[in-house]
């Protein structure tokens, strides 16, 4: 019981260090041995100038079925959205596409997290 929490800490801890510091690739955190109740300290994290603007793997892409006209057949629209919201980013990939020139938005057909 107390291996499984102690395992379920830390894989929140590397998402939420995954969350808060993207460009850093996800190293676990050590651990004392058994019974310590100790943990040392975490590696110190890269400056803010270190990571590049394609490592951010935050939001979502959102493809849609699109239609310029009704007895069209669907088209799928990718929009890649920013935010952390599904149904936000569902009523960004939306309004993206009618920008686009894609009046009918048919259906979702897959959101998936970046």
């Amino acid at each position: 019981m107390n291996d499984e929490l102690s395992e379920f800490e830390r894989s929140v801890r590397r998402e939420i260090d995954a969350f808060m510091k993207p460009g850093k690739a996800a190293t676990p955190l050590p651990t004392a041995p058994a019974g310590t109740g100790k943990r040392e300290a975490p590696v110190k994290a890269r400056g803010p100038g270190e990571t590049s603007a394609d490592a951010y793997r935050t939001g979502h892409l959102v493809r849609l079925a699109v239609r310029t006209r009704k007895l069209e057949t669907d088209t799928v629209f990718e929009h890649r959205s920013t935010s952390i919201s599904k149904l936000e980013a569902q009523l960004e990939a939306e309004k993206a596409a009618k920008k686009a020139g894609y009046p009918i938005i048919g259906h979702v057909i897959d959101i998936k997290s970046l």
